[in-house]
């Protein structure tokens, strides 16, 4: 049996933060994640992606961000559980979580902290003919891990959100050819970005395909060709590459966090954001699981979620204790 104060459903940038933060106020953390490694959606889909918007860094990749925030937690002795998820919660008392995984590992807990990302997720793949043949090394991927494997390579990538056009912008220094495919006129992403892929496709950095579909595949054992068909000309065109990345977003599912008791808004978790709490006491709900008015679901939000989650779970688990916030600069960071 695994005791702590705090545990926390995810091991991704925001759970990770959660340690420092409950770290300051003397809360041990013990972090739960299906996948086998920290880091969630940063580690396990896009490593080498650069992201723009952490404070005090102009850029920073998404795994140097993940080893960072593990430094941030090391003094703070975090407890690990990976590769397994959590299937039931059962709530026995005031302060008092019983938490068991899939492996049949048991935590207890003072407070339950969820923070899953878009929880279970696969990615959304196009309805093309043949796909699935190409997939497995062989031309078709969904995700991108490693940005080397595409040094001097042809490569597709299709997709009008953030993720294709920062991949987009990335890959245009890395791949010998690369062709931006959009089934509309208007991307969904970051204007930044946008106006950065127009940027390349008007220097003939990167081919620039809007109003078009992916119509076929072909090839042998690789990825040989993609056909396209324009939606306003109906002009089909095809393209010799290498590499097809479809990157039309993820599906989230909640997975057992649906048999919680938890109120839920489709695939996110209801929460009160004086403190983030969810509608069971004990319980809150931080980063992109859990929805609310304007929220954002960007990981700088998670991050200031997190800090006020602690605060409150701290006055939860020891009510009536009065005490006074001091800053990093006052206090400094003290080791368990």
């Amino acid at each position: 049996m695994i005791n702590t104060d705090l545990v926390i459903v995810g091991a991704g940038p925001v759970g990770l933060f959660a340690i420092f933060e409950a770290g300051l106020l003397k809360m041990r953390c013990h972090l739960v994640d299906y996948l086998p490694q920290v880091g969630g959606q940063l580690s396990e889909i896009y490593p080498k992606k650069p992201i723009y918007d952490i404070p005090g860094f102009p850029t920073i990749l998404a795994q140097e961000l993940i080893e960072n925030l593990m430094k941030q937690a090391e003094p703070f002795k975090p407890g690990f559980t990976l590769g397994e998820r959590i299937e039931t919660l059962e709530k026995r008392g005031e302060g008092d979580f019983l938490l068991t995984t899939n492996m049949g590992t048991q935590i207890q807990a003072k407070v339950v902290v969820i923070a899953g990302g878009l929880g279970c997720f696969e990615p959304r793949k196009p309805e093309i003919a043949g796909l699935e043949k190409f997939e497995n090394g062989k031309g078709v991927n969904y995700m991108i891990l490693d940005p080397e494997k595409y040094r001097n390579k042809k490569m597709i990538i299709a997709g009008g959100g953030d993720s294709a056009l920062d991949w987009a912008i990335f890959l245009s220094e890395v791949c010998s050819e690369l062709t931006l495919v959009h089934r509309s006129e208007s991307f969904r992403g970051a204007p930044d970005s946008v106006a950065k892929v127009m940027a390349l496709s008007a220097s003939g950095k990167i081919k620039l395909l809007l109003n078009t579909n992916i119509l076929s595949v072909t090839g042998n054992d690789h990825l040989e060709s993609v056909e396209l068909i324009n939606s306003k000309t109906q002009e089909k065109n095809t393209i010799v590459t290498d590499h097809l990345i479809p990157l039309f977003g993820l599906s989230p599912k909640l997975g057992p966090i649906e048999n919680w008791g938890l109120n839920l808004d489709k695939n996110a978790i209801e929460v009160n954001t004086d403190d983030y709490s969810t509608n069971v006491p004990g319980i809150y709900a931080i980063g992109d699981i859990n929805t609310y008015k304007n929220k954002l679901k960007l990981i700088l939000c998670g991050f200031h979620e997190a800090a006020l989650m602690s605060h409150s779970a701290y006055k939860y688990m020891n009510p009536g204790v009065k005490y006074t916030m001091k800053y990093t600069t006052v206090q400094g960071v003290h080791q368990f």
